[in-house]
C-alpha cells in the first residue's frame, strides 16, 4: 500500500535535562540532540523505516537545515518530491526536555505559513494521512477539503490532530471528521475538540469511523476497548505520538486487526521515548515485533 502524508517538516534542537530556566543564568545539560520533527516528517519516517511506501507534502526553507531534513527522509525512503522549498526559513523548534520525558517547545513556523495552500495529486495512493492540521496554517481550513478529496478517489483516511496554540480546536477538527477513518487523538485534545468535561464523553461525540485515543502511559484505548502500554522510562516523549501513528498504520494497512494495530503502535512508541529525539528510538518493523514479544503490557 502507498501512503500520502500531509504536514509539517520542522528541525528539532533538544536539550536534556533541563528542569528549570533561569533568566540571566546558565542551566548545564547533559546532551544536546538534533533530529527530525514536525508530524509530518515524523509520521512520515516512522512509516518508511517500518517498511510502509510513503510520499510525504510538505516545505522546508531554501538553506541547510532544509537540506538535512530532507537528506534524513530521503534516506530512510520517503519519498519527498512534493515537499516544496521556499524563501522562508526551515521550521524549527527548541525542545527542553525534563528527565521525566515531559518538554517545553519553542517553535519557529518558517516555511509552514506557506505550505499546503492548494490540493496536491492522490492519484497512485491508497491511503492519506493528515499530520496534526494545526501545525500548518492553510490546513486549518483545507484539511476538510484534503481528506474529502481523498475519500472521493479512493483512498482510506486518517487523521491525527495535535495540540492547537490558537485554541480553535473544534472549529478546525470537527468539519474533518465525516471525511476520516481512523481518528488519533489524545485525551486532552478530545476533550478540548468536543467540550466535554471526559475522555469517555469526548470520544461519543468524534464521528470519525474509528476513534484511537492515545493515552500515553496508559496505553489507548479503540472503539472504547482498552489497550495496555508497555511500560518503559522514558528519556524524551517528543515524537512519541506520530511514531504511534506510523506504527499503527504500518500494521493496519498490512491486515492487522485494530486492537492489533493499536498494540504494535504502543510498542514503537514505548522504545521511541527511550532515545532522546522523535526517531532515535524508532526500529523497524521486525525489530519492532521482536520488542514486543520481549516487552509485557501493562495490566488494564
Amino acid at each position: 500500500m502507498r501512503v500520502l502524508v500531509a504536514g509539517n517538516l520542522v528541525l528539532d534542537l533538544l536539550a536534556w535535562p533541563v528542569e528549570k530556566i533561569r533568566w540571566d543564568g546558565t542551566v548545564w545539560v547533559e546532551k544536546f540532540a538534533r533530529s527530525v520533527g514536525g508530524n509530518g516528517a515524523n509520521t512520515s519516517y516512522a512509516l518508511a523505516r517500518m517498511g510502509v511506501d510513503v510520499a510525504l507534502v510538505g516545505a522546508v526553507g531554501r538553506d541547510a537545515e532544509g537540506e538535512e531534513l530532507l537528506s534524513i527522509l530521503s534516506g530512510v525512503g520517503v519519498d519527498i518530491k512534493g515537499v516544496r522549498k521556499l524563501a522562508l526559513p526551515t521550521p524549527t523548534t527548541m525542545a527542553l526536555v525534563k528527565k521525566t520525558g515531559a518538554r517545553a517547545f519553542v517553535h519557529r513556523p518558517g516555511a509552514s505559513r506557506e505550505a499546503l495552500k492548494k490540493l496536491v495529486p492522490m492519484t497512485g495512493f491508497q491511503h492519506f494521512h493528515m499530520a496534526n492540521p494545526f501545525a500548518v496554517p492553510a490546513l486549518r481550513t483545507q484539511a476538510p477539503k484534503f481528506l474529502q478529496k481523498a475519500r472521493r478517489a479512493g483512498l482510506t483516511t486518517s487523521m491525527d490532530t495535535g495540540w492547537d496554540s490558537r485554541g480553535e480546536w473544534g472549529k478546525v477538527v470537527l468539519p474533518c471528521l465525516e471525511h476520516v477513518d481512523v481518528l488519533f487523538v489524545n485525551e486532552a485534545e478530545a476533550r478540548l475538540i468536543t467540550g466535554a468535561r471526559s475522555w469517555q464523553a469526548a470520544v461519543n461525540l468524534l464521528p470519525a469511523g474509528h476513534v484511537v485515543l492515545k493515552r500515553g502511559a496508559q496505553g489507548a484505548v479503540v472503539d472504547g476497548q482498552r489497550v495496555p502500554a508497555y511500560p518503559v522510562a522514558a528519556i524524551d516523549t517528543t515524537g512519541a505520538g506520530d511514531v504511534f501513528s506510523g506504527a499503527f498504520l504500518a500494521a493496519w494497512t498490512r491486515g492487522y486487526s485494530l486492537f492489533e494495530a493499536v498494540d504494535f503502535a504502543n510498542a514503537a512508541a514505548a522504545m521511541s521515548v527511550l532515545e532522546l529525539g522523535s526517531i532515535a528510538g524508532l526500529r523497524d518493523f521486525n525489530q519492532t515485533l521482536r520488542w514486543k514479544k520481549r516487552a509485557r503490557p501493562a495490566a488494564l
